[in-house]
């Protein structure tokens, strides 16, 4: 099965959408999958993002994502998004790029880069 590119927007939606409902079961990771964030590596299998979605101290802070904007580069889902959290007094501006190849549609890799909105 090859996924279109509306399916793996899909994909990469839901791993924001766990952000939220700290439902890690509901993304659908490679085993192999890694999650790096400003360069250093944050997520280190498909199970220890499930795990970190559901329990991770970090992601208790997230309180609301707004503006995702999608667009799809060959095997990448890039999206860019504001991101409210708890204890900072603005929305962080992120972006993240998933590869999620079309032929195997399960997230094998985030790259996630920060920036404050002016």
């Amino acid at each position: 099965m090859t996924a279109t590119d509306a399916e793996r927007i899909a994909i990469a939606d839901s791993y924001l959408q766990a952000l939220l409902s700290r439902d890690g079961a509901s993304v659908p990771f490679h085993p192999k999958a890694v999650r790096k964030e400003a360069g250093l590596k944050t997520g280190f299998s498909g199970a220890h993002l499930t795990r970190s979605l559901t329990s991770g101290p970090q992601y208790k802070l997230v309180k609301g994502i707004s503006e995702k904007n999608f667009s799809v580069d060959g095997d990448n889902v890039l999206v860019d998004f504001l991101l409210d959290s708890r204890g900072v007094p603005k929305p962080l501006h992120v972006y993240e790029t998933f590869h999620i190849p079309a032929d195997d549609p399960r997230i094998r890799r985030i790259d996630v880069k920060f920036r404050r909105p002016r």
